[in-house]
């Protein structure tokens, strides 16, 4: 019969962490926790930026062109 690997915790060796090791185990998750909130809090105000902004920017690009067009030209779909 072929042995079954076990994965069961309380067999083999037991290493015990110092306090050091948890201290910076504690600071790398805080700085995990940090960045990531910082990301998403980014993200977030960088699609309201994109969401309110997109249109405006395409409207300006628009009558700094070389053909100046008046902004009803630009803003009728013909």
């Amino acid at each position: 019969m072929a042995s079954k690997v076990s994965l069961k915790a309380g067999k083999g060796k037991v290493v015990k962490k110092s306090a050091a090791a948890d201290e910076d185990e504690g600071r790398a998750a805080v700085a995990a926790k940090f960045v990531k909130e910082w990301s998403t809090w980014a993200m977030k105000k960088a699609k309201v930026i994109t969401h309110y902004g997109f249109i405006p920017m395409v409207i300006i690009i628009g009558m700094n062109s070389d053909p100046k067009p008046s902004l009803s030209q630009l803003l009728s779909p013909v």
